[in-house]
């Protein structure tokens, strides 16, 4: 068995694939969010000015039904929420990794510290996920309680 994919190795590296796929999300996320929430203030800025020196009325129209799907994309995807919840993941996946690595807290007295190390990130991935999956729920119960 190779060095890097012997056990020992397997929950750090474990570790550092959660902590890219956490810090990447959490920047697209980002990115997203305030491009989207740009555009909606833009946009609403332009409306009375366009209200008021362009004749075309479907201009005016057309700024407040991209506002409209500005903000619509926004809710669908929650850019926002798993911008927020994504870094604070990733914060606590980079704390666990500098704790692991100077052997201090917990891991300075573990009979194995790459087992707690393993339990750890799984419990922080697994914490994530339970509230990603809250949360779409509850999205999903105010679009249905919205159609009612």
């Amino acid at each position: 068995m190779s060095q890097s994919n012997s056990p020992s190795n397997i929950p750090f590296e474990r570790l550092e694939e959660q902590l890219n796929w956490y810090d990447s999300k959490s920047s697209y996320n980002q990115r997203m969010f305030k491009w989207l929430r740009s555009a909606t203030i833009v946009m609403s800025v332009s409306i009375p000015l366009t209200a008021g020196f362009v004749k075309q009325a479907w201009v005016t129209g057309a700024l407040g039904a991209l506002i409209a799907l500005c903000e619509g994309l926004q809710q669908l995807n929650q850019y926002h929420h798993n911008w927020l919840t994504y870094r604070s993941t990733a914060e606590a996946l980079k704390h666990e990794k500098y704790l692991f690595l100077a052997m201090a807290a917990h891991y300075a007295v573990a009979d194995d510290p790459n087992r707690l190390l393993a339990e750890r990130v799984e419990s922080l991935v697994s914490q994530e996920h339970a509230k990603w999956a809250t949360s779409q729920a509850q999205v999903e119960k105010k679009k249905e309680a919205d159609k009612k």
